[in-house]
């Protein structure tokens, strides 16, 4: 296993053109993050970076497995860095740096040449050479369990699942209605993910039997709608809200999380129990844009909204008053009774940003050896660390990015 390297962040840009650009940032010398004190190289300084034409809808790190996956086109000293847009994009990311001898953060400065380059570019069911010409990407899902696999979400109303190292399409299927905005895997499976979308709905597939979905939720339709009329088409499900986001707990993989377009509410579904959902979160006064769970032993949901406010959740009483099968796979097949639904309105923490939290709310709840928790998250341009005595990190430098930034933590071996 390949030692931890120095602390590094992937960062794309947001402008409404084809100049956008992706990049590598990094500390200087990672003293900074645990000496107040110490004010010698207190910036991010850019890496490397690669043009990325359209604005990147995600961007993720590749998952931890993937430093002892049996990858065949693929160094063990590089790491893989994906984005979406008009395309799903593999980056190859190498460093000559010299990699750290310990996990202690500080250790030794960032030095050392780095690059970026392009791996593959895949759209449509295929690998593609230039600029896409298929259905722009709204996200995607990398598995944690099988690092080759990646899902993709579409506006076309797919999703696609694809071999990275072999850049081909397992499969393509027709998810939705409508656009489909957001998907992930069932975490520890290899087989089932779930996807929200413009249609309202949530639903869940199964790679070894795409004959059906299930829908596990729909949201409500609008309480002032018209009688239905006696066209053929008054069977169709009337307009509802599209849902935006969805994101499994880590630490019990049967709740999720997911919100609807223009919502304040949070809403946290059980697998076992599809229709409606078990908790409702309650404490933003505006549109909600973001969320995002912390790691399987700390297991809190962030949530940031255009009230300018990120707020903190620990649902672990709530979720863990049931028991939870082991199996990945059966989570379709292990219903639970009808659950009232809980009202949940008091946050374990808040915070008010000077400005509206950017919709691209990426984070993640890190512990430190003191056990300092750490969250991290996007305010229009600066990055913002939170401690519980609200200490700041360092802001971004020596980039010319100036429109809303995408940040991906790069995940700790």
């Amino acid at each position: 296993m390949r030692p931890r390297s120095a602390f590094r962040l992937g960062i794309a840009s947001f402008t409404e053109n084809y100049q956008n650009r992706i990049a590598i940032a990094g500390l200087q010398d990672e003293r900074v993050l645990v000496e107040d004190d110490y004010t010698d190289y207190p910036d991010f300084v850019t890496l490397c970076e690669a043009h990325h034409g359209y604005p990147a809808t995600s961007l993720q790190w590749q998952p931890a497995s993937a430093a002892t996956h049996p990858w065949s086109q693929k160094s063990p000293s590089t790491e893989l860095l994906a984005t979406t847009g008009d395309a799903l994009r593999v980056w190859e990311y190498s460093s000559d740096a010299p990699p750290q001898s310990s996990s202690y953060v500080g250790r030794q400065p960032t030095t050392g040449t780095h690059s970026l380059v392009l791996k593959t570019a895949l759209s449509g069911q295929s690998k593609v050479q230039s600029q896409s010409t298929g259905a722009p990407l709204t996200n995607f899902s990398w598995n944690e369990k099988a690092p080759s696999l990646i899902v993709t979400s579409s506006i076309d109303t797919t999703c696609t699942v694809w071999n990275i190292d072999t850049s081909s399409a397992i499969t393509q299927l027709i998810a939705h209605d409508r656009e489909v905005y957001d998907v992930a895997w069932l975490p520890g499976s290899t087989d089932i993910f779930v996807s929200v979308g413009a249609d309202g709905s949530l639903r869940a597939f199964d790679l070894r039997s795409l004959e059906h979905s299930t829908i596990l939720y729909e949201t409500p339709a609008p309480k002032n709608m018209p009688p239905p009329s006696a066209s053929p088409s008054a069977s169709a499900r009337p307009p509802t809200s599209p849902l935006l986001r969805i994101a499994f707990n880590p630490s019990d993989s049967n709740y999720m999380s997911t919100f609807h377009m223009d919502g304040s509410d949070i809403q946290i579904l059980d697998m076992r129990s599809p229709g409606s959902p078990v908790m409702e979160l309650r404490g933003h006064h505006a549109a909600i844009n973001g969320l995002g769970w912390g790691s399987a032993e700390h297991p809190l949901l962030a949530t940031a909204a255009d009230d300018c406010q990120l707020l903190l959740w620990d649902l672990a009483s709530y979720t863990q008053a049931a028991a939870s099968p082991r199996s990945a796979g059966s989570r379709l097949n292990s219903p639970r009774p009808d659950v009232k639904k809980r009202v949940v309105t008091e946050p374990v923490m808040a915070f008010d940003g000077d400005g509206g939290v950017g919709s691209h709310c990426l984070w993640k709840i890190d512990s430190s050896s003191e056990g300092v928790g750490r969250i991290t998250y996007i305010c229009n341009v600066d990055l913002i660390s939170i401690r519980p005595e609200h200490m700041a990190a360092p802001r971004l430098s020596g980039t010319t990015y100036t429109a809303k930034i995408m940040l991906a933590w790069r995940p700790r071996r």
